[in-house]
């Protein structure tokens, strides 16, 4: 094993090397966003690019979303490459107008004169104790948008190895990194190298039941399986890592191994991710199920600041477990 493939670094830095890796491959890459130069990033992503490649490439900007993305979409649209951070999901509600009635919609509306592949990053997620208005799961409202891409890195690997093929994509795409993972930490093997962006990926394989999750639920979802496989269940864990376009084929096939599905999701029940990927299943794999999907999502409620209610209402082990517990044919 080479000297690279036994290294651990934190989600964060992984996301840094990425971007730092990206700008020292292409000059036409830049990093814009508040905070993102002198103070390293809300969540000190950025730390010391500012210093490495200076204000020309690490742009910090005005407190206006909806400006200095506009001005990323501009840039794309003129050849540059930017990489524009939104503090997080929450505040990319102000710069909507830019993302989904500009940058989404130029390369058609301009009859394919103009791509906008400009890469937009944002934190997204509750379980911070930010409250009500910095606790959303907003991704699931941007999956819905044709024109977009749509990414979610769970793992180290994926933080660091999405962000060059996301710069090389001709459109818009969006990557939600969920802030509870920044100081998560894991080995990377890959040396620089990209990772598809078009395919989920099976992270657990399993026999009884499908968990289909993304971002944090990947984690919470992956010690639901190690739980349950001490009971006699074996749970396949699909990470989606793309929520639009949805891979279809590697969910559809996982389903059709296990006859079940439960799909693990932070952000909210009602018109979300959960209710599209249970309508396909359900559409096209009615007769392979076994018993009805079943999701596991956050509470329907304003994010609450106090810890212990916060908690209560996003997903955890413990509930996911106890729904494969109650879905019929198991037996453990």
């Amino acid at each position: 094993m080479n000297k690279a493939a036994q290294q651990h670094m934190t989600y964060r830095q992984a996301v840094r090397e990425a971007m730092r890796e990206a700008m020292q491959k292409d000059d036409r890459v830049f990093l814009m966003g508040e905070d993102v130069g002198r103070y390293g990033g809300c969540f000190n992503v950025s730390e010391g690019m500012l210093q490495e490649f200076g204000e020309d490439r690490v742009v910090d900007t005005p407190l206006s979303e909806s400006g200095f993305t506009g001005c990323g979409i501009g840039a794309a649209a003129a050849g540059m490459r930017p990489i524009v951070e939104i503090m997080t999901v929450n505040f990319s509600l102000l710069a909507a107008d830019q993302i989904i009635n500009t940058a989404a919609v130029l390369y058609y509306m301009s009859g394919g004169q103009f791509n906008v592949p400009v890469v937009i990053r944002m934190a997204t997620g509750g379980g911070k104790q930010l409250a009500a208005q910095h606790s959303r799961s907003l991704e699931n409202w941007y999956a819905h948008i044709p024109g977009l891409k749509i990414l979610t890195p769970a793992t180290v690997e994926d933080a660091r190895g999405m962000l060059w093929p996301a710069l090389e994509d001709p459109d818009p795409v969006l990557i939600f990194e969920n802030s509870t993972l920044y100081n998560y930490e894991d080995a990377y093997s890959g040396n620089g190298h990209t990772v598809d962006i078009s395919t989920a990926r099976v992270r657990r394989a399993g026999s009884d039941v499908s968990i289909l999750t993304y971002g944090i639920g990947l984690h919470k979802s992956l010690k639901a399986a190690e739980q349950l496989s001490k009971q006699g269940i074996e749970a396949e864990v699909v990470d989606l890592r793309v929520l639009r376009p949805l891979d279809n084929e590697t969910v559809f096939a996982s389903v059709r191994k296990t006859h079940r599905a439960v799909i693990v999701d932070e952000g909210w029940k009602s018109g979300g991710i959960s209710a599209e990927l249970s309508a396909r299943i359900t559409e096209s794999l009615f007769y392979d199920l076994d018993c009805p999907v079943e999701r596991v999502c956050g509470a329907e409620v304003p994010a609450p600041y106090a810890r212990h209610l916060e908690q209560a209402s996003l997903p955890q082990p413990q509930q996911i477990i106890e729904t494969i517990q109650k879905m019929g044919g198991i037996h453990g």
